[in-house]
This record gives C-alpha cells, structure tokens and sequence, in this order.
C-alpha cells in the first residue's frame, strides 16, 4: 500500500486520478490472473486468451467501422477467435501446423467474401479484416503457444508479463513527470525520449530480478538480453497500436478497464512481444 500511495505521489494532481485508476485496476485483476496463470489447468489460462482475443478483436474492428472504414467486422471476429484458439489444440511436435492452417483457410474465406457482398466490391474491407485477424488472431495465439510448449510455461508467461508491464509502467510514470522530448510526436504525441529510455532501464531490471527467481536455468546475459528485447519490441507494438488509433481519430479502444482503457490498449505491448519472447526462449535455451 505504501508503495502504490509513493507512486500515485509521483505524479502531479491532475494525473492522480488516472494513475489511482490503473492502480486499482490492476490491484484488482493481478491476483485472478496469477491465480489462473500458475494454478488452473491449462484450458482456463487458453480461455483466457481466446476471451481477450474476442474482446480485441472486437474493440478493434469496431473502431474501424465507426471510423467509416469497410470491414467484415462478424467474420473478422470470428476468424480471429478460431485462429487464436487453434494454438490450444495445435499438436505436438508440430505446435503451429494447426494455427498455419486455420490461417489459411481464414485469409481464403476473407479474401473470397467480397465476392458474394451485395454492391460494388471493394480490396478495403478485405484488408481491413486481414489486418484485425493476423494483428490479434495470429499474434495473441503466441501466448498460448508460450504456456503450452514448454515445461515452464508458467514461468515464462509471467516473466513475459511482468517485465512488459512494469517496463510500460516505468514508461508511464517518467514520461508523465519528467518527460521533454517527444519520442514519436506524430504517432503519439505523449510518449516522450525520457519514458522510452525508462522503459529500457526498468525492461532489463525487471528480466534480472525476475530470471533469478522464475527461471534460474537462464545465465544472467540471456535475462538482460531478454529485457531489452522485451523492452524494444514492447514499445514498437505500443507506437503501432498507436498509428491505427490515430487514423480512426481514437485515444482509446474502449473503457473495460478503468484507467488502462479498452483490452487492445492493455495488450498491445504484449501482441508484439508473445511471438518475440517465444522464439527469443526457445533459440536461447530458457524455454
């Protein structure tokens, strides 16, 4: 508690509401997710996944049909949820033969729907699904894929989690306070040079501390190198979430989760960072 109230005085008084927010939010959330992550079986932590996904998913395709952008927004959903709960029944040794086809079947039928749509048929609403399907559909299925594949799959999801989100957090706090220069003031105009380098230096503390604990087979300069991996791509996926919300002209996906925003904002870190981590774990010898 002391530690959440230092944090929140951190910050001045007009960014202490949002702050107290995502405070509670993730006070609330944390507990059922370690519980989920570490403790159920392995078909609720997929649920999980599959269940973000749906929301994303339709957080994502929704904007863009507000925005007046053309979209298979039923079909985009649908096919996004089947691609990401493909990875959960994906055999083994061949984890991603499953997901490989379920894609391919899924870029078919969205590529051949225009083809009965009534009106002119246009490539946008095809593109637009596509982008919906394999931004989320594809990538979040990694986090199941993480869990599933290795006998630490635990470990490694919530290392994953704990250096992205305390990364984003120190992002968040530093950019918010002592933040001058803007890091990509197209993009985002909010994310500042001194929040990106913040995330960095707390990215690869965070992998230290957390390797030592959850994966001690790992040698020190692989958890360093996973946490700049981690805090680079992190950021890239953050900035890219970014670029599609500024073309619909939206701050936020949605307001599921008070103070982070919709499940888009609270995952798009991690939509980069699942497949990076799961190939950096698996090269590297952690997985």
């Amino acid at each position: 508690m002391a530690v959440a109230v230092a944090v929140v005085g951190l910050v001045g008084g007009a960014g202490r509401p949002a702050v107290l927010k995502r405070l509670l939010s993730t006070a609330a959330l944390l507990p059922a997710f370690l519980l989920i992550v570490v403790k159920a079986p392995a078909w609720l932590f997929n649920a999980l996944v599959v269940l973000a996904s749906a929301r994303a998913s339709w957080e994502l395709t929704r904007m863009l049909e507000q925005a007046g952008r053309p979209v298979l927004r039923r079909l985009g959903v649908l096919a996004g949820v089947a691609l990401t709960a493909s990875f959960g029944v994906s055999r083994l040794p061949e984890p991603l033969l499953l997901p490989g086809l379920v894609l391919t079947l899924a870029v078919g039928a969205i590529l051949a729907a225009p083809i009965w749509q009534s009106g002119a048929p246009g490539v946008e609403s095809t593109a637009n699904t596509l982008l919906a399907v394999l931004y989320i559909g594809w990538l979040l299925g990694y986090g199941i894929l993480l869990h599933r594949t290795s006998p630490h799959g635990a470990e490694l999801v919530l290392f994953l989690v704990g250096v992205t989100w305390v990364g984003e957090t120190a992002a968040y706090l530093v950019g918010s306070t002592l933040g001058r220069h803007p890091l990509a003031p197209v993009v985002s105009p909010r994310k500042t040079v001194e929040g990106s380098v913040a995330q960095m230096i707390a990215s690869v503390a965070t992998a230290v501390a957390l390797g030592a604990w959850l994966l001690p087979d790992c040698r020190l300069p692989v958890a360093m190198a996973a946490g700049g991996l981690l805090g680079l791509v992190g950021q890239v996926g953050d900035l890219a979430e970014s670029v599609i919300k500024r073309t619909v002209g939206l701050k936020d996906t949605g307001a599921l989760i008070p103070g982070h925003g919709g499940v888009l904002d609270r995952i798009d870190s991690l939509l980069f960072n699942l497949p990076a981590f799961y190939y950096f774990s698996r090269l590297t010898g952690c997985a």
